[in-house]
């Protein structure tokens, strides 16, 4: 991860410049993760067990995300995470975006618009992530979740990642989410977006 001039030395050493980049790149997170629901061809693990989660509840997938948020937080307790302000931004901003997004972007039935909105989603997801990453201002609480689960259970990152990421997908699937080639050309690039993202971020702010 790149050391930014934004980059925070704890995650309450809060900035007016910190604040607005976090913002940015949680909005853009919960705008991108919006093209892929309203594509119709399969979302983010995640935003699958949101959108089951909403179907399920009649309420909106932003308000969906935002108690899946909570209800993974409350997870850190017994782990004994601490969030910081990034995490509890994470929460309130993306669900906000993704409703936003939701309501203002239209659906689209043709083929090739459909994997365009996948594909300037997940390039929106990754450039988000390394915004809000690069704040230093705390993990959000999937994210923190995920690394605690490393930490105290000894198991490799990435076996935790995709056991916790396969685990929520079918539970998602199983609410009513929406899973398709979506959902595969997600897991199969948003690495690469995101780490394509941190590149560009360290490039600009070498300069």
């Amino acid at each position: 991860m790149p050391v930014t001039p934004w980059t925070a030395i704890s995650p309450w050493s809060i900035s007016v410049r910190r604040f607005a980049i976090l913002f940015v790149g949680l909005f853009l997170f919960g705008i991108g993760d919006s093209l892929l629901i309203v594509s119709n061809i399969g979302n983010s693990p995640w935003t699958v067990l949101s959108q089951g989660v909403s179907r399920q509840l009649d309420i909106s997938i932003g308000s969906a995300t935002l108690l899946v948020s909570l209800f993974v937080l409350a997870l850190w307790i017994p782990l004994r995470e601490t969030p910081g302000f990034g995490t509890l931004a994470n929460i309130l901003i993306i669900a906000a975006a993704i409703d936003i997004g939701v309501r203002f972007i239209p659906d689209q039935e043709i083929f090739i618009l459909e994997i365009l909105y996948v594909l300037l989603g997940i390039t929106l997801v990754g450039l988000g992530s390394a915004l809000y990453i690069t704040c230093g201002l705390g993990s959000g609480p999937r994210d923190g979740w995920m690394t605690a689960l490393h930490r105290r259970t000894g198991l490799p990152v990435g076996r935790v990642r995709l056991s916790i990421e396969v685990l929520v997908l079918i539970t998602g699937w199983a609410l009513g989410g929406v899973v398709g080639l979506g959902t595969a050309l997600f897991a199969l690039l948003i690495g690469q977006a995101v780490a394509i993202s941190f590149g560009v971020v360290a490039r600009l702010t070498a300069r």
